[in-house]
């Protein structure tokens, strides 16, 4: 993985607003950070974990912001009852910020409900978008008022301290979907989603295609230097289908590149 590719994927990924998560939001591009950067990143983590990994270098290497603290455990009675992103402190207002950062994938389904906001949800079904606002309002941002917390965080009054989001996003709509959506989705639209069957009776002919790890997913198709033909990917799609994993596909055709889920709902 070219990790040139991946900091910049994360560092220009779209954003959810308060508009439609309810919460104070935080731009990376808030970060002013005056070189490109360039560091190792660890191949052995989970996706969400390495946007985390990436934040964090982003944050300590930018000129406004200072990194207090990072994944701070929360505990208990010995036992981690949550855990607290980002401790950030803005040098020029001196102002402490905590911060939670999120990196997600979602699809729109429309047959969900009425309610936009109810119809995102993962590649495989099993998270969605208002899941994860509810778990921000009920746990994460309520945990740095906890009693063990002010214990953890020395010599910084947790009353005093901030709060934003930084939830990353690309979304993905239904093939041939014509449906405008509010503005705060619209600029983060990456592609769109099909079935197996769909893709199957696409002309693939004279088109290449890659199926990006997940650590992978987020970066742009025009960087990937790997290619295949349709025969050649076909048997990896059928297998992931079968066990319910809806893999993310990139694809190259006369100089333009698209990128889509194939899911098996």
């Amino acid at each position: 993985m070219n990790s040139k590719s991946r900091i910049a994927s994360i560092l220009n990924a779209k954003s959810l607003g308060s508009s439609v998560t309810g919460f104070p939001t935080f731009e990376l591009s808030d970060l002013h950070i005056q070189k490109e950067l360039d560091f190792i990143l660890p191949t052995n983590i989970r996706l969400g974990h390495l946007a985390e990994k990436i934040v964090s270098r982003l944050i300590q290497s930018s000129l406004n912001y200072t990194l207090v603290y990072e994944n701070v455990q929360i505990l208990e009675h010995q036992k981690t009852i949550g855990e607290i992103d980002f401790i950030i402190e803005d040098i020029k207002k001196k102002q402490i910020l905590h911060l939670e950062l999120a990196y997600k994938f979602y699809l729109f389904d429309p047959n969900i409900s009425s309610e936009g906001i109810h119809n995102w949800i993962g590649p495989n079904r099993n998270d969605s978008l208002i899941e994860k606002l509810d778990k921000l309002n009920t746990k994460q941002f309520p945990l740095l008022y906890h009693p063990c917390t002010a214990l953890q965080l020395e010599n910084i009054d947790v009353k005093t301290i901030s709060q934003a989001l930084c939830l990353l996003v690309s979304l993905f709509v239904p093939y041939d979907f014509k449906t405008k959506l509010d503005s705060d989705y619209q600029k983060a639209i990456k592609g769109y989603y099909f079935n197996f069957e769909t893709f199957n009776n696409l002309d693939t002919s004279d088109k290449l295609y890659f199926l990006p790890p997940k650590t992978a997913w987020g970066i742009d198709p025009s960087e990937n230097k790997i290619w295949s033909d349709y025969n050649n990917i076909k048997e990896q799609l059928k297998k992931s289908i079968h066990e319910k994993q809806a893999p993310l596909c990139w694809q190259q055709h006369q100089g333009t590149y698209m990128e889509f889920f194939i899911v098996w709902w």
